[in-house]
């Protein structure tokens, strides 16, 4: 169990890390060549990086202790330092506690699951299974009325819980049109339960029409939960509060909710969008979403974490580690596409620098050509020649890709870093204000990049 002395020192060494390594951790790879990033890196790491396979890169987003990897030589002592600190101070990104989380048999009814997994994709439903087991086993040992579930979408979780788990659910979602479909999905599982299962107790979820926001009391929000779950004349009711991926801020908003209602008794979330955080370079006011510990308010400047930053710890590093071992080259060099099109374009249109363009779908042997003018498409700088992008200077960019490569694994190799600072931040600001904190990796991050779930429980 970590303190709020150990958190605070983890917090110290990752941020005196990250501000070491800003330059590299909030560089664009799309500037790859335009700032000739390459030229920024070490001369020893670039010396190492020369001749060095890029499927051997695989050490660096190795998250798993228990799994080595190969490498034919060894690596520059900085970074042999980094990994070690990485250890020693990154949440750990390995799966953990699912066998021992209780299953419902319903989930699995030959007759009933296509309602439970209808519309919903493979990384969607290991997610719901494994929140909805979590809960569940978190209700058993801290029981309460009925659970929040804020952003609830289609209500696939809430059925998850309501009918394979018996928990009452109060689906918070701001979009009327989701709300009106998840009740017509609620009505065919409660045909299909009548049909097969009509002894299995259950309970059918409410769903609410409501969007949080920073600035709502928690008598609007308690007022409101009263009302749709005809609780206006009982006032010792309690709930939980869970969230499946609460975008951006919502994680926050729900962690002060939490903290502000009396009748709430845990809190279990998952987050996601970090670089959609607002901070204190964007707020006047005091309800940004990171940093949110007085430790790290105090000295806001120490604590920063740039757009950038935020992003890249958003990344998918095992599945980028999956790829270069699988020494996929083709799809690795689509970044080296996209930093020589960035080339392209300050050259003949310098306005237009770090332009959105369009969506390009990788597919095998793709033509530099071919991405340039779709990946352009809706841009002045479509109308480029073709001789203008088969240059010399885009012909040894191109043949650069491996360097690009480099370049962006090592950024990959702080977002776990990164990711730490925000949830060691969120896990400080909850035990402030008197909560017992974990944080967990429940799902499979090879599915679910984003797998770290926080669950609070109240001391009072």
């Amino acid at each position: 169990m970590e303190t709020q002395a150990t958190l605070k020192t983890k917090l110290d060494k990752c941020l005196q890390i990250i501000r070491k390594y800003d330059w590299l951790i909030d560089s664009y790879i799309l500037d790859f060549y335009v700032d000739d990033h390459w030229g920024k890196l070490p001369k020893a790491w670039r010396t190492y990086f020369e001749d060095l396979p890029p499927e051997e890169l695989c050490y660096l987003l190795n998250t798993d202790s228990t799994k080595s990897t190969t490498t034919s030589r060894v690596w520059p002592l900085s970074i042999l330092a980094l990994k070690q600190a990485f250890k020693e101070l990154c949440i750990d990104r390995k799966q953990k506690c699912r066998e021992s989380l209780p299953r419902s048999t319903l989930l699995d009814h030959p007759k009933l699951k296509h309602i439970f997994i209808k519309g919903v994709k493979p990384k969607k439903r290991h997610e719901l299974e494994s929140m909805a087991s979590l809960c569940k086993h978190i209700c058993q040992e801290n029981p309460v009325d009925f659970v929040v579930d804020f952003g609830a979408g289609l209500g696939h979780l809430a059925r998850n819980l309501g009918y394979a788990f018996n928990i009452k659910v109060c689906c918070l979602e701001m979009q009327t049109k989701l709300n009106a479909q998840a009740y017509e999905m609620d009505d065919n599982m409660e045909k299909l339960k009548r049909k097969y299962v009509p002894d299995i107790p259950s309970q059918k979820p409410e769903h609410v029409d409501l969007r949080l926001t920073a600035d709502m009391s928690s008598e609007e929000f308690l007022h409101t939960i009263e009302k749709n779950m005809k609780l206006e004349n009982d006032k010792n009711y309690t709930f939980g509060i869970i969230g499946l991926h609460p975008c951006g801020d919502l994680g926050a908003i729900l962690m002060r909710m939490f903290l502000k209602c009396r009748q709430a008794k845990f809190l279990n979330f998952v987050g996601c969008c970090y670089m959609k955080l607002t901070s204190s370079e964007c707020c006047n006011g005091g309800d940004y979403g990171y940093p949110l510990s007085n430790y790290l308010r105090a000295n806001n400047s120490r604590s920063k974490l740039s757009y950038e930053a935020r992003e890249i710890s958003c990344h998918a590093i095992e599945l980028y580690h999956e790829r270069l071992s699988l020494k996929d080259y083709e799809y690795l060099k689509v970044h080296s596409f996209r930093a020589a099109t960035e080339r392209i374009i300050i050259k003949h249109y310098p306005e237009l620098r770090h332009t959105r363009l369009s969506s390009v779908k990788h597919v095998p042997d793709m033509q530099f050509a071919d991405y340039f003018y779709k990946a352009v498409k809706d841009l002045p700088c479509a109308t480029i020649p073709l001789c203008d992008l088969n240059t010399s200077i885009t012909q040894t960019d191109l043949l650069n890709w491996k360097n690009i490569v480099i370049f962006y694994t090592l950024r990959l190799f702080f977002a776990p870093l990164i990711e730490s600072v925000i949830l060691y931040d969120r896990m400080l600001f909850l035990m402030e204000n008197d909560c017992q904190v974990q944080i967990n990796a429940i799902f499979d991050p090879r599915l679910s990049p984003r797998n770290h779930i926080t669950t609070a429980l109240k001391n009072r």
